[in-house]
């Protein structure tokens, strides 16, 4: 989602920035000490023209040697002095900064782990990115270099134009006048400017975004040949940021060129003035030269004003980005009374819940609409259903992944929104069809629900191992480091059955007393499915499972199975029992039977078929145990 900008919302701009002081208050001492060096140093500049003055009018125009000496020794320790404090300003600011870009960055990055799944869905990654790199980057660099030199800058034009009136009301008149279309040009060039930074910085991240989906997706673009689709696309997008770099380069340079002007023209005017002065006797060659000497120390105070300023309405609009994110509504919020579950058994339950998208249209009844299921504790329930039927959206809802806008959700007769989300996402491991793993190694990826353990010890590696026996991931030890390898990002390196199985395996190794499971097993040829279903009902034995079935193998799995339809559980019961006396429930798995993946097996057997020697196997081991 491009997020798009509107002026009139926006803060005024000294209350915008001012949301950056929680972040910065613990460093603002260092910060102000090293404003004030920096102050000390224009300070120290603005004494050099005096000591001129007194170089020329004094020893120099009377021919002695030894005072001029003098004079340029003091003329060098000021400039020694003036080093100094700069040094000091760099050495005071930095640490303090790169420390609020560390508090930012990472408060950024937790509010981003925090807010809920609705958000993300909203916001394109790109955008986000560009907020949590460019734009916290952006805030530091002001803070360390632009927010002090914009006071100081200001605050020593003030104190040069003061200054220069010793010399003459008149040439120190010209100066005061001469800023007065800088002033008007700087108002002008806020409004405009603040509104292309915006635009620049929003079409920044739609690049980003871009780049982000063409890295991921490049299997995608070169199967279809769609590369140049894409460079063009990037383009397009380039285009434009280029044309708004431009405007904002045509707007510098417009206050640039006021900003140098009017200096000059003030430099010219007060020239002819100072030599008529001079010849008038009201001002003496040695006081014009001091005020041409202040006056040039001034240029550079003067001329960086328009360069500051835009870096102040950069930074303006990259808080304004930043805040955007951390002012977004975080709906999955903790209970103020968190309830303990101190026995846990593993009993899941929906009761009359109720679900809508944010953007649903309201003309639309909602995707699940009065639901009521009970997954008794130990029990493995199939969940099945059309597509769009609402199957995963189910499953998102009893780690709150999404929270239910009517009804409820319990976890041993606890409302999950009662649990505190930490315990609950304990007591809750999910599995996704479509696995994500990250840039780390096997182990760290396996064990990634397991914060209890030591990722380096025996413990940790019993139920790793354990895991991956259940997922039948063997294939680990082939990597060339085993399970010290290295995953590439989210796992592209892997096949898809291999991500899917080491996702399986970081949901068992969660050791949680109820896993979800969206068809964790569609990527898995027959005989691997079968294995990993036969590891799976040993393991599940205890622990409570809802398992969506896209396909009627996973059915198998089940001890019962419920069918979704219409946003409603409308049929509960045994494989065997809901073919006999659902219609609806034949007419799904027909379905889903269809269109599955028959290209599989070259002689493919109706999984139905598969289901029902299952249970008879089952069935006939049972009765051999017990006639034994």
């Amino acid at each position: 989602m491009s997020r798009s900008h509107t002026g009139d919302a926006r803060l005024p701009l000294h209350r915008a920035l001012l949301r950056l002081l929680p972040f910065a208050k613990a460093d603002l001492p260092r910060i102000g000490l090293g404003g004030l060096s920096a102050l000390c140093a224009s300070i120290v500049a603005l004494m050099i023209p005096t000591a001129l003055e007194w170089i020329v009018g004094g020893p120099l125009s009377t021919g002695q040697t030894e005072p001029v000496v003098w004079g340029a020794l003091a003329v060098l320790g000021l400039g020694l002095v003036e080093a100094v404090m700069v040094w000091l300003r760099r050495w005071f600011v930095l640490a303090p900064s790169a420390s609020i870009e560390y508090n930012v960055r990472t408060r950024f990055y937790n509010r981003l782990q925090r807010l809920p799944i609705e958000f993300h869905d909203r916001w394109q990654g790109g955008q986000l990115l560009s907020r949590m790199m460019q734009d916290i980057g952006q805030i530091r660099r002001w803070l360390a270099f632009g927010l002090i030199m914009l006071v100081v800058n200001l605050l020593t034009v003030l104190i040069g134009a003061a200054l220069l009136f010793q010399w003459h009301w008149a040439l120190g008149s010209v100066f005061l006048v001469s800023g007065i279309p800088v002033f008007v040009q700087a108002f002008r060039f806020e409004r405009r400017y603040g509104m292309l930074t915006r635009r620049s910085q929003d079409q920044q991240g739609d690049l980003a975004t871009s780049v982000e989906e063409s890295v991921h997706g490049i299997r995608v673009l070169k199967a279809f040949g769609r590369g140049p689709d894409a460079l063009t696309r990037f383009t397009r997008q380039a285009e434009g940021l280029r044309s708004t770099e431009m405007s904002k380069a045509r707007s510098i340079a417009v206050i640039d060129f006021v900003l140098v002007f009017m200096p000059e023209l003030a430099f010219a005017a007060c020239l002819a003035l100072g030599i008529w002065l001079a010849q008038a006797g009201e001002l003496e060659v040695s006081q014009l030269f001091a005020y041409f000497a202040m006056a040039t120390i001034l240029r550079w105070p003067m001329e960086s004003i328009g360069f500051l300023f835009s870096f102040l309405l950069d930074t303006r609009t990259a808080t304004d980005r930043i805040f955007e994110v951390f002012d977004s509504a975080d709906t999955i919020t903790e209970p103020e009374a968190p309830v303990a579950l101190t026995a846990p058994r593993g009993e899941l339950r929906f009761e009359g819940v109720r679900f809508r998208y944010q953007d649903a249209r309201s003309s639309e009844r909602d995707l699940l609409d009065g639901v009521d299921l009970a997954v008794a504790p130990g029990e493995t329930m199939a969940l099945v259903g059309l597509t769009g039927s609402g199957k995963t959206t189910l499953t998102t809802l009893p780690t709150r992944l999404y929270d239910v806008t009517g009804g409820r959700v319990t976890l041993d007769g606890v409302d999950v929104r009662d649990l505190s989300i930490v315990e609950l996402r304990t007591r809750i491991a999910t599995a996704f069809e479509d696995a994500t793993l990250f840039s780390a190694t096997v182990r760290e990826n396996v064990l990634l629900g397991r914060d209890d353990l030591d990722i380096s010890s025996s413990e940790a590696g019993r139920v790793m191992r354990e895991a991956l026996e259940v997922s039948q991931a063997e294939f680990v030890e082939e990597l060339p480091d085993g399970v010290s390898t290295m995953i590439g990002e989210e796992g592209m390196s892997l096949s898809g059955g291999q991500r899917q199985r080491l996702a399986l395996a970081r949901a068992v190794a969660a050791r949680p007393s109820v896993i979800v499971m969206d068809d964790p097993l569609s990527a898995l040829d027959v005989d691997t499915e079968e294995r990993v279903q036969g590891e799976l009902r040993r393991v599940l034995a205890g622990t409570t499972a809802l398992i969506v079935a896209h396909r009627p193998s996973t059915v198998a799995l089940a001890d019962r199975v419920a069918l979704l339809e219409h946003g409603r559980i409308t049929a509960v019961g045994a494989h065997t029992d809901l073919m006999a006396s659902s219609a609806g429930y034949r007419a799904v798995i027909s379905s889903i039977e269809h269109t599955d993946d028959a290209s599989r097996d070259p002689n493919p057997t109706s999984e139905l078929d598969i289901i029902a020697e299952r249970e008879s196997r089952q069935e006939s081991a049972r009765n051999e145990g017990s006639t034994r």
